[in-house]
């Protein structure tokens, strides 16, 4: 699944291939199309085609909502609004192909996202590469105490040194393993769909995945979060910059209405209203329990 020499000079072609067209572009997308952006240690993603700009979005909402909203607001305040009221249907009116290259555990977690289509390398037709995703030392680090399912702090140097070794070793000797079993002339060996079970995840594969805006976006919220896993949010960050650069109005808005906003319960709303109207508030008399309460201080920038 590396690139290989021919691959690498057929995306150059692609990049140097220009279309007449009367569909509508985005100048940061047709930048970015075909371009490689290298990820891990081994994983990439890139652009292979996408459909519909900012201009699209607007163009689905007054379909739905009538000609009088064309001289109510301009194009961005419009997709503002949208984003503000949670009107999702025309954000799905855009969609994007990319070509991603991750490990099989990252996989694990972004197939989660199911509103996409997707089509992977099979392994059940072909031999997967020699390539395995090694951390860096700054990204090994112990179970957290407070947090089953995430990173506490980062292992020292010695740790760190035999923890990578194991990796390596291991991997590279399921590899092996791997290889030993495969039939290569379909009379001995085993076949490549059951000689797969041996892999580790943290081998390579690739897929083409296809998604709208609007998926996109609640990918782009959970994964480039601070408490995704680093391995799926170095791609989500990349992603990012893609659809920012595709759509910059609907991205605008995206982080100013949900990327960088926070969300309040109906007591917490509440507790706001108190504590504006000069009102002293706790969590006994707030109706939250305790975790909620203290994510609802860090919102607000209070210690209670």
């Amino acid at each position: 699944m590396t690139l290989s020499e021919e691959q690498k000079k057929d995306i150059q072609n692609q990049r140097n291939k220009f279309n007449q067209t009367r569909r509508c572009i985005s100048k940061g997308m047709e930048d970015n199309l075909y371009s490689i952006n290298k990820i891990l240690d081994h994983g990439f993603v890139r652009v292979i085609d996408y459909m519909g700009n900012d201009d699209s979005i607007v163009q689905a909402a007054r379909v739905s909502y009538g000609e009088g909203t064309k001289k109510s607001r301009d194009d961005k305040s419009l997709i503002f609004y949208l984003m503000r009221h949670w009107h999702s249907t025309p954000f799905e009116m855009c969609e994007v192909k990319f070509h991603v290259k991750l490990p099989v555990f990252v996989a694990r977690q972004w197939i989660r996202h199911r509103t996409a289509n997707v089509n992977e390398y099979s392994a059940r037709y072909s031999i997967l590469d020699k390539e395995f995703y090694i951390p860096k030392f700054e990204n090994l680090a112990s179970q957290s105490s407070s947090n089953n399912q995430g990173r506490g702090e980062k292992l020292d140097e010695e740790e760190a040194s035999r923890v990578i070794e194991i990796l390596k070793n291991d991997s590279l000797k399921n590899y092996e393993n791997y290889e030993e079993m495969l039939s290569q002339d379909n009379k001995k060996g085993l076949a490549r769909e059951l000689a797969r079970m041996n892999l580790p995840t943290n081998i390579y594969t690739q897929w083409y995945w296809k998604t709208d805006l609007h998926n996109l976006f609640n990918f782009i919220r959970l994964r480039n979060d601070k408490h995704a896993q680093y391995e799926i949010r170095v791609y989500a960050e990349v992603i990012a910059k893609i659809v920012k650069s595709w759509v910059p109005f609907a991205y605008e808005a995206f982080e100013q209405y949900q990327l960088n906003s926070s969300q309040l319960s109906a007591n917490g709303l509440s507790c706001i209203k108190r504590i504006i109207s000069g009102e002293d508030v706790s969590q006994e008399t707030s109706g939250m329990g305790k975790r909620e309460w203290l994510e609802f201080c860090q919102t607000i920038g209070k210690d209670y």
